[in-house]
């Protein structure tokens, strides 16, 4: 049976790389109808915070993440958090000093300290002298000052095979006698984290690269117990645009800033699953059930990916697309709303609201630039485009936009073919350009220079809003740029 479990510990907002594990953890289990478990590493009581731990149950089911055991769901192997199975790593943590494999250590801190600057000083590593190894001390851990402290070999290799990697050593010299059972009671990561992963059997560990230091370590505690330790898979880091390591100076990295970026879970979902894991062909848009069909461990990197975020918005776009035009204004309705463009005291008529996504289905992204690219619909614009101004608001405007008010006020049907038949009949007469007209119309309704098409905008704002922005514009004109004498 494969078990697999996400184990993130709620100190700070869940970013990429965790989401990208609890992803291949998901498909993994999926593929292999296996079991996925959710367990919060939650020990660190000095950095835990609720709104961490809600964020990550949040980035989870917003990406669609269901877990089969856990919080809130429950299981046989449980808890789930680790802060309830505190009684639980004490009794094992007692078996390995009853067997010779860990002592405790009632070192003080500021023993440690000086150890530690005096090993730094003389270029060395700065490990534990071992002082308490064999002094055979019988204190009960609960005692304020004493700790555990893991037995380590102090010579030969320790190997495991890395599913992605395979055989990697370490000199067991290079290891330090690790802190199993800290002076608060709580366990170390390394300790619970062996401890759990034994008991509730998983059988698959996929964590970061930068935990295969930390692997040997692991193992020589299940050889102390006479376990079997689960299969490593260590994935590939995740590196930014300029091939660092992705950080929040390449813009966004914890998971619920995407969604408030206006990102589909479905796009997000698809873009994290090709982050370190290649369909060996170059199709680039899945479905779930398609990534469920077709994800594997042979298929995971082991060179860093990059997480380019343009990458992530054409794939957005190209989701965005795929929806209906219904399922695309119900997206956008909640981001309607905190612009406060629709909502108790702006209320909004739901035909007007398709129309809009109909037009600006095509060019969306994300669903955050509509507040940069279809503000027009919602408001009148209170500024105009700088270069916009400069290339089309020529003093000859000022008499084309006044010239086009009386069109529009005399058109006998409010539609986008026939509004650009009558404007094409005035350039004719006037034998001028259309677009030395329709520009500076554009601009004058909306504010800007890109968007739908400018008769599509007109038929959607309205003869009133549309013949109101031209007025305005114009008197911005008079008043700005060719003021009277």
């Amino acid at each position: 049976m494969i078990r697999v479990r996400f184990a993130p510990s709620p100190t700070g907002l869940p970013h990429i790389g965790n989401i990208r594990t609890a992803l291949f953890d998901w498909l993994f289990a999926r593929h292999h109808d296996g079991v996925f478990i959710l367990r919060i590493e939650d020990t660190d009581r000095e950095r835990y915070t609720p709104e961490a731990l809600d964020a990550i149950v949040d980035g989870l089911k917003w990406l669609g993440l269901d877990w089969d055991e856990g919080p809130y769901v429950g299981g046989n192997f449980g808890p789930y958090f680790q802060s309830k199975r505190l009684e639980i790593y004490y009794e094992y943590a007692k078996k390995l000093v009853e067997r010779g494999f860990a002592y405790y250590c009632d070192c003080s801190p500021e023993r440690l300290q000086k150890i530690r600057q005096e090993r730094i000083a003389k270029g060395l590593d700065p490990m534990y002298d071992r002082h308490c190894r064999e002094r055979n001390i019988k204190s009960d851990p609960t005692d304020p000052k004493t700790v555990i402290r893991f037995k380590m070999p102090l010579t030969g290799k320790t190997c495991f095979d890395d599913e992605l990697r395979g055989k990697i050593c370490f000199d067991n010299s290079t290891f330090d006698d690790i802190v199993l059972i800290k002076s608060d009671g709580y366990p170390t990561y390394h300790f619970a984290v062996v401890v759990d992963d034994h008991l509730m059997e998983i059988s698959h560990i996929m964590r970061a690269e930068e935990w295969i230091p930390s692997a040997g370590k692991h193992i020589l505690i299940y050889d102390a117990f006479g376990w079997q330790p689960p299969k490593f898979v260590h994935l590939p880091m995740i590196l930014g645009a300029d091939r660092s390591k992705l950080s929040k100076r390449h813009g966004a990295t914890a998971i619920t800033e995407f969604e408030k970026q206006g990102i589909l879970s479905d796009a997000m979902f698809n873009f994290l699953a090709l982050l370190g894991w290649s369909p060996k062909d170059d199709t680039e848009i899945f479905t779930r059930a398609e990534l469920i069909e077709r994800f594997d461990l042979k298929g995971i990197n082991t060179s860093a990916s990059v997480f380019d975020f343009e990458k992530l918005k054409w794939m957005n776009g190209e989701y965005i697309r795929m929806m209906s035009v219904d399922e695309l204004t119900e997206k956008l309705k909640p981001f309607y709303r905190q612009w406060h463009w629709c909502d108790d005291e702006n209320p909004c008529d739901e035909s007007y609201l398709r129309k809009i996504s109909k037009a600006m289905q095509i060019r969306l992204k994300t669903l955050a630039e509509m507040k940069e690219v279809g503000f027009y619909y919602f408001r009148e614009p209170t500024e105009y485009d700088e270069k916009g101004v400069k290339k089309y608001f020529k003093p000859q405007a000022v008499q084309w936009l006044a010239d086009a008010v009386e069109i529009f006020k005399s058109a006998p049907v409010w539609q986008e073919e026939k509004l650009e038949d009558l404007l094409r009949e005035y350039v004719e007469k006037q034998k001028i350009g259309f677009g030395k007209v329709a520009n500076p119309i554009r601009l004058a309704v909306s504010g800007i220079m890109k968007g739908p098409s400018l008769f599509e905008i007109l038929e959607i704002i309205g003869k009133e809003k549309t013949i109101s922005r031209i007025e305005r514009a114009i008197k911005w004109m008079n008043k700005n740029l060719y003021p009277a004498d």
